[in-house]
């Protein structure tokens, strides 16, 4: 447990509101539930890219911890437990729609050029190289597997033996899905890009056109004066 003293009675007021709730009062977990929802709701908001489903699965990762609660032995901090709960209710969500996941051991793109491997690396091409807006449009843009991956080890910092438990999937996995992850937004801002640059040109030839027929019309202008 953190030496954080803030942490500390954190921790131990969430720990009394649990033992309250486990033994029936519903305004303890009435104050769980207004404590963390928006984290909660954070997380599935940004698992489904979908406000509408992030709500209801809010909704039913609390009626989930509600169920659960009386397992909750303290063992870890109860944002830590309420997160994994949310996490998986959001993965079952997943697969009861059967979102489509591209295949582990098929590259995304098959006429793409290989690409070194940069696993468990700080991927410095990424890092400060765009605004937040236009990485958080390139993340929405990924598939809903390599997003889930990319979030939970990028945003939530969780590693990668935690992510395999969490999706009940191996280490490497987990590992080649967020490199696919990467790779995918490296191509999507590339593609952002080059659209902004080519907008930009456009408008500059555009400015440039209406800049030239100005000093024409103003040239023929002064030369009938002259006359």
């Amino acid at each position: 447990m953190s030496s954080d003293p803030n942490f500390t009675a954190r921790f131990d007021s969430d720990l009394d509101l649990v033992r309250r709730a486990q033994q029936g009062d519903s305004d303890a977990f009435a104050s769980i539930f207004h404590a963390h929802k928006a984290r909660i709701y954070s997380v599935c908001l940004r698992m489904t890219n979908n406000i509408a489903e992030a709500e209801d699965l809010t909704q039913d990762a609390f009626l989930q911890v509600f169920r659960k609660l009386v397992t909750f032995r303290g063992d870890s901090a109860l944002s830590t437990w309420l997160y994994r709960i949310a996490v998986n209710t959001v993965l079952m969500h997943f697969r009861k729609k059967a979102v489509h996941q591209i295949s582990l051991d098929e590259p995304y793109n098959r006429d793409a050029r290989p690409v070194r491997r940069e696993y468990g690396s700080r991927d410095d091409r990424l890092a400060g190289s765009v605004d937040r807006i236009t990485l958080i449009r390139a993340i929405r843009e990924l598939p809903a597997g390599y997003r889930t991956i990319f979030l939970l080890h990028e945003v939530e910092g969780l590693e990668h033996q935690e992510i395999a438990r969490l999706l009940h999937c191996s280490v490497g996995n987990s590992k080649s899905q967020l490199h696919k992850a990467k790779l995918r937004i490296r191509e999507l801002l590339g593609r952002r890009r080059a659209a902004a640059q080519y907008e930009a040109e456009q408008l500059q030839a555009t400015q440039d056109q209406w800049t030239a027929a100005a000093g024409s019309g103003l040239r023929h202008e002064q030369a009938a004066a002259a006359l």
